[in-house]
């Protein structure tokens, strides 16, 4: 059940000589509790609490009243009294959750922020410290020493520790690696450009991928749509968190079972859309192969080059084709798919002529597994500087053995979706 306070200054008198508590004075807070879910085992696992203030009947957002708190010089008092009108408003009962608690990491280094008051507070509140995840801003401190000594302190009172908004702003591994979080909270902004962009999809992946491995959880928020839904369980985050499942509110047993309920709906839209996603993906790959392997035929009947490649070149993703001799030398220029040829205008690199390859994954590859069509790594490729998967495979001529490849970008096919196997 949210609690709602309105403190007189009398209620919150304090210790004599405490600095006059205006801001905490003079509005309404109330606490509103957002659950947090992990997609692996279907169920809530956590609540964040957050804060809704007004004044004067007027709501107010919580960005301007710690604006207001910071002119005031009054950001420790407003985060420790937020932090026990959060706590007392906890009402999880004996069900397995965390219980995520903002905490500005001025407060963390403020002579005053007492984390044995913390803990004391968490015991009457009938919490142990270890059901609380203490979530840190993830912004610059002025006082790193500091902060590290109230992260191994919290640590040995048993919190548990997150970073929030990671991505942005100042965020670094350095500081990762060495606050060791048990938790890591991405900023929305990586999910929303990752929903409208391929390559920031790619590094919001790969961001997630480096985290885990790492040893921390991660947790996405800010979920509000499908797509958003479907991006977060391809990275395979830990937790996650959104509109899409509930907003933030009251604690009770109805909140948790919506919430639970719309985020199986969201697994298994998503395992469908997966699944069809695969059944489209091998159809294409099929074709790809099978006019990778039509080419090579018309080539060894030595017709012109371009020609021979003109059905494969029209294939969706697919942008150049060119040929290796047995030591990887280009045997004449590239042949281009209609929409690549202008592109970019005027590009030395695209008249690669007896350029060498040799060194490259796909040559190596082609030599390795000669009655194999193999798949390179993506990689950026020259001349355009695009995310390319090269297709490689070995042709016996009257020239000798020869490497016919195909240049394919794969951001252009399946959303960037597309996985190519070793071997087609």
């Amino acid at each position: 059940m949210s609690s709602v306070v309105r403190l007189s200054r009398r209620s919150h008198s304090g210790t004599e000589g405490e600095p006059d508590p205006g801001i905490i004075h003079s509005h309404d807070f109330r606490s509103a509790y957002q659950p947090i879910l992990s997609p692996t085992h279907q169920k809530l696992v956590g609540y964040e609490a957050l804060v809704r203030v007004s004044r004067n009947k007027h709501p107010i957002s919580p960005v301007e009243l710690f604006e207001q708190a910071a002119n005031l010089n009054q950001t420790p008092e407003l985060d420790r009294h937020l932090l026990h009108l959060h706590l007392s408003g906890f009402s999880a009962g004996d069900n397995p959750v965390w219980l995520f608690l903002n905490i500005n990491p001025h407060t963390c280094v403020h002579p005053e922020a007492s984390l044995e008051r913390l803990a004391q507070q968490c015991q009457s509140c009938g919490l142990h410290p270890e059901k609380i995840v203490l979530e840190l801003v993830e912004t610059a401190s002025d006082n790193p020493e500091a902060l590290m000594e109230f992260i191994h302190k919290a640590k040995g009172l048993g919190f548990q520790i997150a970073i929030d908004d990671f991505g942005m702003g100042d965020s670094n591994f350095e500081r990762l690696w060495r606050i060791n979080p048990l938790i890591v909270k991405l900023d929305r902004s990586l999910l929303v450009n990752a929903e409208n962009n391929n390559r920031a999809r790619l590094l919001l992946e790969s961001l997630v991928r480096m985290i885990r491995e790492s040893g921390s959880l991660v947790l996405l928020e800010g979920i509000e749509n499908g797509a958003q839904a479907r991006i977060a369980l391809d990275t395979e985050a830990d937790l996650l968190q959104g509109f899409l499942f509930a907003r933030p509110g009251a604690i009770a047993d109805e909140t948790v079972e919506k919430s639970e309920a719309r985020l199986r709906t969201v697994v298994a839209d998503s395992d469908e859309w997966w699944l069809q996603d695969s059944k489209d993906q091998e159809s294409y790959l099929r074709l790809l192969r099978f006019e990778i392997m039509d080419a090579c035929h018309q080539i060894m009947r030595t017709n012109p080059f371009r020609e021979n490649c003109n059905r494969l070149l029209q294939m969706d993703g697919v942008k150049r084709c060119f040929l290796l001799d047995g030591s990887g030398v280009q045997q004449g220029n590239l042949a281009h798919a209609t929409n690549d040829i202008h592109r970019g205008g005027f590009n030395p690199l695209y008249h690669s002529a007896g350029a060498r390859w040799g060194h490259r994954e796909y040559f190596r590859n082609a030599l390795e597994r000669p009655q194999h069509i193999n798949s390179s790594r993506p990689y950026v490729a020259l001349p355009d500087a695009r995310r390319t998967v090269t297709l490689s495979t070995t042709l016996p001529t009257e020239s000798g053995q020869q490497v016919f490849c195909v240049d394919v970008h794969p951001d252009e096919v399946f959303n960037g979706q597309l996985c190519f196997p070793p071997t087609l």
